[in-house]
């Protein structure tokens, strides 16, 4: 008995239209249901158990954007997410960040923890010394209200580099 691999069609996502019938699924439909996976991982009080999950959702969501986001993770005490905020949005090249609007904000949710994320739609997620000079003034900022900074990440299309893993934290 030979086996032979799946045709395009046997091996495509399926998904129901409105008349019962099956048809091969469309990116942007893979795509808005792995969003809506990955959001139900990092939703209000999720713990942060898995830093994978946090990637992936971010990959989804910021890792695909023309221009340059900036992002909050809010976390409680026990790192439970608390909200995932857009806090500032910028061009192709460059996002301003106003540290004191991340103070504010994290008071205003009373989060005892951050991580931090943007993108870089260059699609280098290497993080620059704007990057690490942003991180540790925005540590520097946060810990005068005892918000802890767990990370900052550098979404590049799927690649997603960590400042606690690279060591810069």
């Amino acid at each position: 008995m030979s086996m032979t691999s799946p045709s395009t069609a046997d091996a495509a996502l399926l998904v129901r239209d409105v008349d019962g019938q099956y048809r091969p699924a469309r990116a942007e439909e893979v795509l808005s249901q792995a969003r809506r996976v990955l959001s139900q991982r990092v939703r209000r009080g999720a713990t942060m158990s898995s830093p994978q999950a946090v990637k992936d959702h971010l990959r989804l969501e910021i890792g695909v954007l023309e221009h340059e986001v900036f992002c909050v993770l809010f976390l409680d005490a026990q790192h439970r997410i608390i909200a995932l905020k857009q806090m500032f949005r910028g061009t192709v090249t460059q996002t301003s960040v106003y540290p004191r609007e991340v103070v504010k904000e994290a008071l205003a949710v009373n989060a005892a923890a951050v991580i931090l994320a943007h993108n870089h739609p260059s699609g280098a997620a290497e993080p620059s010394r704007a990057d690490e000079f942003l991180t540790q003034t925005l540590k520097t900022a946060l810990a005068l209200v005892d918000v802890r900074v767990l990370d900052h990440l550098v979404v590049a299309g799927a690649d997603v580099r960590s400042f606690a893993e690279l060591g810069l934290l």
